[in-house]
């Protein structure tokens, strides 16, 4: 017999509702069933993240390290940073990778100055919401393009220190002071914006962006590249209908099921217990797919040493 000779099956958001809605029992019918299924489909895909970790998307990215400069933005869409280095030479043939450690945010808060210059050594990966909290803080005095102090109207309703947005311009300051109402050591045009000039009255926005904090803050003369492996988040579910979901092949069974189930506990007409069936199959499916979703190189453990006197 003769094969398709094709291997490239794959379901498109209308499908994969219509797929989780006949196992309900149901028939995709309006376009609010495509709405809620389309919602519950986006709750999956973050359930999945807080699982561990979906190899498809893990990508890499760098940052170039500033003298004096402690903290850095990172992507809002990363779940968490897996692997770090810092690099030195960049792109060139005698470029150099040295392992930078990741430390928790009270070994970061002990360390006694944390603006020492040298190779960075250490991060603390600050896992802010990258959500932005209007304020009623407005700029005091014109901020010209390449001003590293801004004064604002009330310096008590902002953090000690962190990122702002002026306008369409995000800025990183280390310090306020509190007497004059200023934001100290500004670091301008940060998270792929522009600086700018912004005016007096212009309000200031408070910028809760995921960040790292190095330590030591890279030395003069030395340009440092931060390289790092993270784990994004999975795409939106396609809004049209027709895209198709941000998954390999092997976890559409698994994306089935578990929008199926999803929809189950949200549909008064489907029995209780074809909805204990349907997570049974989810929970199994989603076994399968994880355990072939999984790294399968030979463990390596490497023992840092610690040498007392």
């Amino acid at each position: 017999m003769t094969t398709s000779g094709t291997s490239a099956f794959d379901l498109d958001l209308n499908n994969l509702v219509e797929e989780a809605f006949e196992r309900c029992g149901k028939q995709l019918r309006t376009g609010y069933d495509l709405k809620t299924a389309r919602r519950s489909m986006n709750i999956l895909t973050i359930e999945w993240a807080n699982r561990g970790i979906n190899l498809w998307t893990v990508d890499q990215g760098a940052i170039t390290l500033v003298s004096g400069q402690a903290s850095y933005p990172y992507p809002v869409d990363t779940i968490d940073l897996l692997d770090m280095v810092t690099r030195t030479n960049n792109g060139e043939v005698n470029q150099q990778d040295i392992n930078i450690s990741r430390i928790s945010e009270p070994t970061y808060m002990t360390i006694p100055n944390k603006t020492t210059t040298g190779r960075p050594i250490q991060v603390w990966v600050n896992r802010q919401s990258g959500n932005i909290s209007p304020t009623t803080v407005t700029v005091a005095t014109a901020v010209t393009t390449t001003a590293t102090t801004i004064t604002v109207s009330n310096v008590a309703l902002l953090p000690s220190n962190g990122f702002v947005n002026i306008d369409a311009e995000t800025i990183y300051y280390q310090a306020v002071s509190t007497a004059n109402n200023q934001l100290l050591n500004c670091s301008r045009a940060q998270n792929g914006t522009t600086a700018a000039t912004h005016p007096v009255l212009t309000y200031v926005s408070i910028n809760y962006l995921p960040n790292i904090n190095v330590w030591p803050t890279p030395e003069t003369g030395t340009t440092y590249t931060f390289v790092y492996y993270r784990m994004r988040r999975i795409q939106d579910a396609g809004g049209g209908g027709v895209y198709m979901q941000d998954i390999p092949f092997r976890w559409i069974p698994c994306m089935a099921a578990g929008l199926a189930y999803y929809l189950s506990i949200k549909i008064p007409e489907v029995d209780p217990n074809r909805a204990q069936l349907l997570k049974a199959d989810y929970e199994q499916q989603f076994d399968l797919a994880a355990q072939e979703d999984r790294e399968k190189a030979a463990s390596r453990y490497v023992p840092r040493m610690s040498f007392y006197r």
